[in-house]
């Protein structure tokens, strides 16, 4: 995969973050950063005409983009639509009582962060609005240097918090200070920081 299509799937999978499902979203990073571009593809594209994830033409365009058949009949497939939809969940600073305990999350990523371009972690409640693919959790935003890997950097602390925790909370990766897709902003707006590489110093 050259330079040019890498930086479109890892765009388009911010994109689609809160559209897909939590677990088929990771599974397509994954692969791509994995190499495993064949699977990647297969698994978005199938997930989305399943699941009637509708995309933008701009979105379908992007996608065609990266395919070796513009005219794939599984991009076909998936529905298009006028606007980006709103984002179906609603993100708190806090979480109700009951919640899980994010402690152990939080050392386990800020531990890595910095290794992977994080400049700051920050961490959020997600409920989910009518609509949403998937539940209440904790979802977790790295800000990055302009440099980093963001696809890299997912797959290698998604990883780990699995290793270490057996935990899949959603995970985030963007450059701090570029705009973000609405899902992601939604998310930072209210996260509260929870680490720095200023502070790690």
């Amino acid at each position: 995969m050259d330079v040019k299509t890498y930086a479109t799937v890892t765009d388009l999978c911010a994109r689609l973050a809160g559209r897909l499902e939590d677990d088929t979203l990771r599974s397509v990073r994954e692969d791509y950063f994995g190499g495993e571009v064949a699977q990647a593809e297969a698994t978005l594209l199938m997930s989305m005409a399943y699941e009637n994830v509708g995309i933008t033409a701009e979105e379908r365009e992007l996608i065609a983009s990266t395919l070796d058949d513009p005219d794939n009949e599984d991009l076909a497939a998936v529905p298009v639509i006028d606007e980006v939809p709103p984002v179906p969940y609603r993100f708190s600073a806090t979480a109700p009582a009951g919640a899980p305990d994010p402690s152990k999350a939080d050392v386990v990523l800020s531990a890595d962060a910095a290794r992977h371009g994080g400049r700051r972690l920050r961490r959020a409640w997600r409920e989910p609005l009518d609509g949403a693919p998937d539940g209440a959790k904790w979802v977790y935003v790295l800000q990055t240097s302009d440099t980093a890997n963001l696809l890299g950097a997912f797959a290698g602390l998604s990883g780990r918090l699995w290793v270490v925790l057996k935990e899949k909370w959603p995970l985030e990766v963007v450059v701090e200070g570029r705009p973000l897709p609405p899902y992601q902003a939604a998310a930072v707006t209210v996260a509260p920081q929870i680490w720095s590489v200023q502070r790690n110093r």
